[in-house]
């Protein structure tokens, strides 16, 4: 069954949902992991209490760029109050194969980014240990 999750993931790295920009976009943010090299920016549409629209963008390693993939899939069209709650081991469901300790960072970098885009948008409290902790 890891097989299946394998191929999972690398069809959304190969083939990512939701790639590019929003011009329209009223929540955005960006960061990377320097570990890693990985980089991602998120633009959320958000109107009333739902994520109307999602695009990310960025480049990296398989898990990572999937991981981001999958996010967006997760919150386009769902309740803002549904996707503040999304934490690490929705990202872990999603990719459904266990992650090493030194690939967390990337598979998590999408959450990071999310969050900050809430945040800096006015949407949700900034967090203050975003992935530092990845137990």
């Amino acid at each position: 069954m890891s097989m299946d999750y394998r191929d999972y993931i690398l069809d959304h790295y190969r083939n990512p949902r939701n790639y590019g920009k929003l011009a329209n976009a009223n929540a955005h943010a960006e960061d990377s992991n320097p570990l890693c090299g990985d980089q991602l920016g998120i633009d959320l549409v958000i109107e009333g209490d739902r994520v109307a629209e999602v695009r990310f963008k960025g480049r990296g390693c398989a898990i990572s760029q999937a991981s981001a993939s999958m996010l967006s899939e997760m919150i386009e069209g769902k309740p803002v109050e549904e996707v503040v709650q999304l934490g690490k081991d929705d990202i872990l469901d999603a990719l459904g194969i266990p992650i090493s300790p030194a690939r967390t960072k990337c598979a998590f970098l999408c959450l990071r980014v999310l969050h900050r885009s809430l945040a800096l948008a006015g949407i949700e409290k900034p967090h203050d240990n975003d992935d530092d902790n990845d137990d």
